[in-house]
């Protein structure tokens, strides 16, 4: 399948888990791939190599999204390589989770820097070009948490919350020109980051969800293909809940 044939794609985050899964989902359906991550140097080499073997063009940017003119310089970087941006996938995020009463002011700060202002850092850097182009998807990454809460993750579910409101604020004012703004919540995805976890507290999230399962980073990238595709060509300012029904 060549859903993307042609088209630019960058994602932010795609060393491991879900971004990685999405480079070689979209690589393999024939996009070209412009990545960022911030210190996996090795890792960057490794998935550049594997996207490019596939027959796209693929190149990794160490960049910090979470920083505004770093942003815009990726994006300068991006369109002089691959000449177009058609896809934008804000997908980089981190946690630090705590219960509010032993939560620090950085520990806030840095969640909703990294997770939220990226997403305005990079939104506002492709702007210009999806305008001009009159076409462009941008997919952000939200999660379950932003849509329900969490204990113990009230930086995390601001920021994910936030990415809701922001994404939808978007579509309303870019719908015109034919630029899509959507949001995909995942919910409990095994990754690298998962495998850290006591198997039977992971177990008893398995069983409490009604597919029985937890989500792979496959799962994600596979909405995401399909709001990056002319699929969804009519699809825009909604959340996609990919959760196997936890938040049904």
């Amino acid at each position: 399948m060549n859903l993307l044939q042609g088209k630019t794609a960058i994602i932010t985050g795609a060393t491991r888990g879900i971004g990685k899964g999405i480079a070689e989902v979209f690589a393999q359906n024939g996009a070209n791939v412009a990545f960022t991550y911030s210190s996996s140097v090795e890792a960057a080499k490794i998935l550049e190599k594997e996207l490019n073997d596939l027959g796209v063009k693929a190149k990794g940017y160490q960049s910090n999204a979470a920083d505004f003119e770093q942003a815009q310089e990726l994006v300068k970087d991006v369109l002089e390589t691959f000449g177009s941006i058609d896809v934008l996938v804000n997908n980089a995020g981190i946690t630090k989770d705590n219960l509010l009463m032993r939560m620090g002011e950085e520990d806030f700060d840095k969640v909703i820097e990294v997770n939220l202002k990226s997403v305005f850092n990079m939104t506002k850097a492709v702007q210009r070009t999806m305008l001009k182009q009159r076409k462009g998807s941008i997919i952000n990454m939200s999660s379950v948490v932003g849509v329900k809460g969490n204990a113990g993750q009230a930086n995390y579910a601001a920021s994910k919350a936030g990415i809701i409101g922001f994404s939808k604020s978007v579509a309303l004012e870019l719908g015109s020109r034919n630029i899509r703004s959507n949001v995909v919540a995942p919910g409990f995805i095994e990754t690298e980051m998962t495998q850290k976890l006591d198997e039977k507290v992971v177990e008893g999230w398995r069983n409490a969800i009604p597919l029985k399962r937890g989500g792979t980073p496959e799962d994600i990238a596979n909405t995401c293909l399909y709001l990056a595709s002319d699929l969804s060509a009519y699809v825009t300012g909604q959340v996609l809940n990919v959760d196997g029904g936890m938040l049904t």
